[in-house]
């Protein structure tokens, strides 16, 4: 039998629901327009069908009265992303994000910095250099919890200007950017013709795998390049071992000598000490009792307990909400590996990732159907969801609903 969300799924149009996940608007006429009212995608067979930059601008240039028929869809061609390299030349960044016009190629760093380090300086300069003098973007996600991510966003981005001056202007605090999908699909609209992504060395082969696998569908450019910001080692000193764990269980310590090893020089000591007191105050670690488990804060420096609480069936069960702690995207867990997890998110996009790098995600059990002020709860699974859900189909009940949608023998 069917489970509600199949249900509703399928009632959708493909094109509706991934047209919602990019913030576009219909025309009313088959057509997509994006948030500065360009026309981007056509509906062809049910699925969003992006159009060439040409294409996009002869139809923003046509008469209003024209727009009003059907635009024909373009037909797709199949593009295939270079491999990633390594191999860039070095030049000043431009570092102004405010222009109106833009660059051919965009590079961007899709990342954590939960808290900011004095390693995430080494991923800055790669950026830099990959992007040889045209736009670069910083984006910090905007995920908060009080075991992997104690920061809030606005907080979070105020220290990483404060830690790396040299990148301030290349930093974006913009709530709309909650995944590599969100960066990817708004440089595309803002007519960008290629893409840099800096990670590190670790995180190579899932973001070039991911962002090449939905060229084409999400969004279109003439390359993506991920290019390895360098080789990370948990177990080296200074930079190159230096990560968000390591600074998260100095906290849970209380080892300030620690966490100020992890802060880049032009942190002063008060600065220091302000972001240390901000990193407990998310961890919420007042008393000791209330410290969550080692593999919950810093998985990398327990992973023996993390495996047992996976193989044991505790955490990340099948149907389990998560989200990925590298890419930004939430899925529900539909196979579990060894050690890796098979996730496919609302839009029906699957990704992969290791169970140490993913979260539960924390509105798992929110009950009303608005998140916040102004953003309805569309998470799968809970019963805000389910009221939304209900509501816009008119259903009172799910029995109503069940019996309503059996298929008769």
């Amino acid at each position: 039998m069917k489970s509600f969300f199949q249900f509703l799924t399928e009632a959708q149009s493909q094109a509706s629901m991934q047209a919602k996940k990019l913030n576009l608007k219909s025309d009313g006429h088959g057509g997509w327009l994006d948030t500065r009212g360009k026309f981007v995608a056509t509906t062809e067979d049910g699925k969003l069908k992006f159009v060439d930059k040409k294409k996009a601008k002869a139809e923003n240039d046509r008469p209003e009265q024209a727009k009003a028929s059907k635009p024909e869809p373009e037909k797709k061609t199949d593009k295939v992303a270079p491999k990633a390299t390594d191999k860039t030349s070095s030049d000043e960044s431009k570092g102004d994000t405010d222009s109106a016009e833009t660059t051919e190629t965009l590079t961007v760093a899709f990342g954590r910095f939960n808290p900011p380090t004095v390693g995430h300086g080494k991923l800055l300069a790669a950026a830099k250099k990959a992007s040889e003098g045209e736009d670069m973007k910083i984006y910090p996600s905007r995920s908060q919890d009080a075991k992997k991510n104690p920061l809030d966003p606005d907080i979070k981005v105020g220290f990483m200007k404060k830690m790396f001056p040299e990148y301030e202007e290349s930093i974006v605090n913009d709530p709309e950017m909650k995944s590599i999908f969100n960066v990817l699909t708004t440089a595309d609209e803002e007519g960008y013709k290629n893409v840099n992504i800096i990670v590190g060395s670790d995180r190579q082969a899932e973001f070039e795998n991911l962002a090449t696998k939905y060229n084409g569908d999400l969004y279109n450019f003439d390359n993506i390049r991920v290019i390895s910001a360098g080789v990370r080692d948990a177990d080296a000193d200074g930079v190159e071992g230096m990560s968000a764990s390591k600074m998260r269980k100095a906290v849970v310590d209380d080892d300030f000598d620690a966490f100020r090893r992890g802060t880049p020089k032009e942190l002063d000591d008060g600065d220091t000490q302000a972001l240390f007191d901000a990193v407990r105050a998310g961890m919420k670690l007042k008393k000791k009792k209330e410290v969550a488990e080692m593999w919950e804060i810093a998985p990398k420096f327990d992973a023996k307990g993390l495996r047992e609480q996976y193989v044991n069936g505790l955490i990340y069960k099948i149907g389990d909400i998560v989200e990925s702690l590298h890419t930004g995207l939430i899925g529900q867990i539909v196979r579990r590996g060894t050690n890796h997890l098979i996730c496919v998110t609302r839009e029906n996009y699957m990704f992969k990732s290791w169970i140490r790098d993913v979260m539960e995600y924390d509105e798992k059990s929110m009950d009303g159907r608005m998140r916040d002020s102004k953003h309805p709860n569309t998470l799968v699974g809970t019963t805000g969801y389910l009221k939304n859900a209900m509501a816009v189909t008119g259903t009172t009940a799910i029995k109503n609903f069940i019996n309503k949608n059996k298929k008769k023998k």
